[in-house]
């Protein structure tokens, strides 16, 4: 039989070891704990530092559901008009009006969150939006007059730019922080796409398989609750500036005009992309899948936007955005050369993708100047400024889309984007021209 041999004991502070023979071998067991080698863990990334700031993730969470609602209203809207009133037209005007008021209460709304705070400015506005939007959806199922449906529509004009607020937080928390700004101005443009493109697709598929105003009752609903959440976190809302509307106007700021024409024209690159694919996608028998196209570059955009947030900007911030601008006019060059060379829609699907990348970079060097050149205190309403350029440029851009694929053809639509961008890159350079020749007399920038 084998000789066991039994360890003395020991204190407790010392580790035990065990022996024991077997025939003419001696095994010994050591229990003495091990330290793990410690492992280098690699440093965390930039997103991930950012979403480490004490109280981020929980503002970016209530911003995100209260976000994607703006990309399901017009689609909900068009669809539940249309699909019981039996009329595009209506539909259009009844978005195109809310639209249009928009662009007029959205900067005064902005200028009241800078003087008031987030808060006691957003939540009683986001509650007139979401009454209109759940009017618009009543008188459209109790077949009220058509009157009713443009008043409804415009209640929800008072729909907070909810993305501008989110920016703010951001300028806040990160001040003096520059490469960390850039990072932040990245991942809400990264945001915005993706909410541009999850929304639509949510809104149709709401309407199409449930009842035509079950997505105008779910937008409303998220875009309530993501704005009682996001205004919540009351510890990263930036301080409200009552004094501030009496300083000078952000549409006065030296630098700011330029800006917004920027803004104008790569709006109007947005609308005629988006009107001119539905309308050759439909030519060719494949309408359905204009969405999913349309998904495409926005999804290029959104990977765009994520990995341009990782890098770091040299440079003035000027010439960044003419480069930006130079490399979306080159790439929007891609769905005309593919629609017009083979017609195949499956490879303009990979050149609506490739012309995305360049977007959401322009996107977020152009907020980044905006931010830069507003007067301190006025932000929100510098950046919704920018967003009602970008707002007019689609309608614009939509427009002269729409006639060109009527009267031409939808092939040469694809002109139209091209050229709103080399209009824009014109804007771009002379803007950068002029930070660079300061008038006689004025300070250097």
């Amino acid at each position: 039989m084998p000789h066991h041999t039994s360890p003395r004991r020991r204190p407790r502070d010392r580790p035990a070891v065990t022996m024991t023979v077997t025939a003419d071998t001696l095994v010994t067991a050591d229990f003495r704990p091990r330290a793990r080698p410690q492992r280098r863990d690699r440093p965390p990334g930039p997103y991930r530092r950012l979403l480490a700031v004490p109280g981020a993730r929980a503002f970016t969470a209530g911003n995100l559901v209260a976000r994607l609602p703006q990309g399901m209203f017009s689609v909900s809207a068009v669809v539940m008009i249309s699909g019981t009133r039996g009329s595009y037209a209506l539909a259009g005007a009844v978005v195109a009006s809310g639209l249009a008021v928009t662009t007029v209460v959205a900067p005064l709304l902005a200028r009241l969150v800078d003087r008031h705070g987030q808060a006691r400015v957003a939540v009683p506005a986001t509650l007139i939006a979401v009454l209109g939007a759940l009017a618009l959806a009543l008188c459209v199922r109790r077949g009220a007059p058509d009157w009713t449906l443009f008043a409804a529509q415009i209640a929800t004009a008072t729909t907070p730019n909810t993305g501008g607020m989110a920016r703010a937080r951001w300028n806040h928390l990160l001040r003096g922080d520059p490469a960390a700004l850039h990072t932040a101005n990245s991942f809400e443009q990264a945001a915005d796409e993706l909410c541009y493109m999850l929304g639509p697709v949510v809104a149709a598929f709401l309407c199409t398989a449930f009842f035509p105003e079950a997505g105008t009752l779910v937008a409303a609903t998220l875009l309530m609750t993501g704005i009682l959440l996001f205004t919540a976190q009351r510890a990263t809302e930036p301080p409200a500036r009552p004094g501030a509307s009496a300083g000078k106007a952000p549409l006065r700021a030296p630098g700011i005009p330029p800006l917004l024409a920027v803004c104008l024209a790569t709006g109007a690159v947005f609308g005629a992309l988006e009107v001119v694919t539905i309308a050759f996608a439909d030519a060719r028998g494949h309408g359905a899948a204009a969405g999913a196209v349309l998904a495409l570059q926005a999804g290029g955009s959104c990977v765009a936007g994520l990995l341009f947030g990782t890098l770091r900007p040299a440079g003035p911030a000027a010439s960044r955005l003419v480069r930006c601008v130079a490399a979306m006019t080159a790439l929007m060059t891609l769905p005309l050369l593919a629609a017009a060379g083979t017609g195949s829609l499956p490879l303009l699907a990979g050149a609506l993708l490739l012309a995305g990348m360049a977007t959401a970079p322009t996107m977020v060097t152009t907020m980044t100047l905006v931010q830069r050149r507003t007067p301190e205190g006025r932000l929100n309403e510098g950046m919704t400024l920018a967003v009602t350029g970008l707002l007019g440029g689609i309608a614009c851009g939509s427009a002269v889309g729409g006639w060109t694929v009527e009267h031409v053809s939808p092939t040469a639509g694809y002109g139209v984007p091209v050229t709103a961008a080399a209009v824009a890159l014109l804007l771009a350079l002379t803007a950068a021209a002029r930070t660079r020749t300061p008038r006689p007399g004025a300070p250097a920038p």
